[in-house]
């Protein structure tokens, strides 16, 4: 099986040592809780002076800090020790098989591997092998480069999804005898983790079959009702920008070699990421809402109205007694798109007549980002779960938005056909359901 084609690469997987707590030592996705330090705190106590890779990440609630830079240092200080000191150990190179226990799902399935940046293009209407799912914000990509650049190792809270229906290519690897790596509750009640090392060739030539059946193109034509030469196997499902991050610095250092044949072998070409299954049971997508932070309220929903009426969408205003009257009447809406909000305690939904586009999410964000742009002490946060949303967007001079999620099966045929959904339009499950980092790699020669 030619695994280039399918841009899989069987990786080095770096493991922390047998002595190492992975209670202690596995921490959630850097881009979670950015609202609350709380949350992080806490993490921070719970560690302590233990090996973790809290030392080996820069959580984004940090980002508007002052001591950016003594972070990223310290963590790529971090990095070269862990490694100097066999904190993390190099095994044979292979994937490693996970089952993820949360609070919400018993078991969700994965496949952690490497996936090839030169398969991957996130602009707009790119038709790659791996497409991203959501616009990616190059805004957002300086201070994540920053943080990967001089980088010894990555550790990949990236999950990318295949259209897997007949569960060919990860779920037939529970029934092989593999050696079990890890099996240990997460921290902060966010379930427990069990992983397997997957290094036979046999199982790893049945991995890329699976992988090159679904990327056949007549099945992919058939499936997605297109005619399009271009296959997609892979999309994005969280860490998009994380992605968009390796692949920037990979195309920087392929600009910047003397030998642009040397260069393609260089481990940054690849990025680490846990694969899963579209269908997996266990895979659930959850709404992503919004949270605007330092507004005046009455403010901004008057900037709605007007805005929706100068873009030929009138726009109206209803007040409910509570959240879930507002849900309950947004449900019944019919084609206009109904967005429940919460400012200080108080309950009410936009209702955008005769919407222009199709997802709610596109009709709140084109006003939102019309909004933050002449309001510069306003500041927006992608929210994970309705309790936050509520708290955070009933504190004084804050507006929360709740909105609804999309159904997981559309997923694909929508990016294949309508290409990427507009930015933090989905998560993939809740906030303590994101993945946790464990394994790394080395990015550097």
């Amino acid at each position: 099986m030619n695994l280039e084609k399918l841009a899989l690469g069987i990786p080095t997987i770096l493991l922390p040592n047998a002595g190492i707590d992975l209670g202690h030592w596995a921490v959630i996705a850097c881009d979670q809780y950015t609202s609350e330090p709380e949350y992080w705190q806490a993490v921070d106590r719970l560690v302590a002076d233990h090996p973790s890779t809290l030392r080996l990440i820069f959580p984004e609630v940090y980002l508007e800090e002052d001591d950016i830079d003594k972070r990223i240092d310290d963590i790529n200080t971090c990095m070269d020790q862990y490694v100097a000191d066999g904190v993390l150990v190099a095994q044979q190179p292979g994937f490693v098989l996970l089952d993820r226990q949360t609070s919400h799902v018993p078991s969700r399935k994965g496949l952690v591997v490497a996936l090839d940046l030169e398969a991957y293009d996130y602009r707009p209407g790119s038709k790659t092998l791996i497409r991203a799912t959501e616009g990616t914000i190059v805004d957002r990509l300086p201070p994540r480069i920053r943080v990967r650049e001089n980088a010894a190792v990555e550790l990949p809270h990236i999950m990318v999804l295949i259209d897997d229906p007949e569960m060919t290519v990860i779920e037939p690897l529970f029934a092989a005898e593999l050696e079990q790596v890890y099996d240990f509750e997460l921290m902060q009640g966010s379930g427990h983790l069990r992983g397997w090392k997957v290094t036979e060739k046999p199982l790893l030539d049945r991995v890329g079959s699976a992988l090159g059946r679904l990327a056949e193109k007549d099945r992919f034509q058939k499936r997605y009702d297109v005619d399009d030469d271009e296959v997609m196997l892979y999309a994005m499902g969280d860490g998009n920008h994380s992605f968009a991050t390796a692949k920037a610095i990979w195309e920087r250092l392929k600009s910047e070699a003397a030998d642009s044949a040397d260069i393609m072998d260089h481990p940054a070409r690849y990025a680490l990421v846990e694969l899963v299954n579209l269908h997996d049971p266990g895979l659930e997508f959850e709404a992503i809402h919004r949270v605007l932070f330092d507004v005046d309220v009455e403010e901004l929903l008057n900037q709605a109205d007007a805005y929706y009426r100068q873009v030929g969408t009138p726009c109206r205003i209803e007040w409910c007694d509570d959240h879930d009257a507002a849900e309950a009447a947004a449900r019944v809406a019919g084609a206009a798109h109904a967005v429940p909000f919460v400012a200080a305690g108080i309950h009410g939904f936009l209702k955008i007549d005769d919407p222009a586009l199709t997802l709610e999410v596109a009709t709140l964000q084109n006003f939102l980002d019309e909004y933050l742009k002449n309001h510069s002490r306003a500041r927006i946060d992608y929210i994970h779960g309705e309790e936050a949303v509520t708290r955070l967007g009933s504190l004084q001079g804050n507006i929360g938005f709740y909105l609804p999620s999309i159904s997981k099966h559309d997923l694909f045929r929508t990016i294949v056909r309508d290409g990427a959904l507009p930015r933090k339009t989905f998560s993939m499950g809740e906030a303590d359901e994101k993945r946790f980092y464990l394994e790394a790699r080395r990015i550097t020669r």
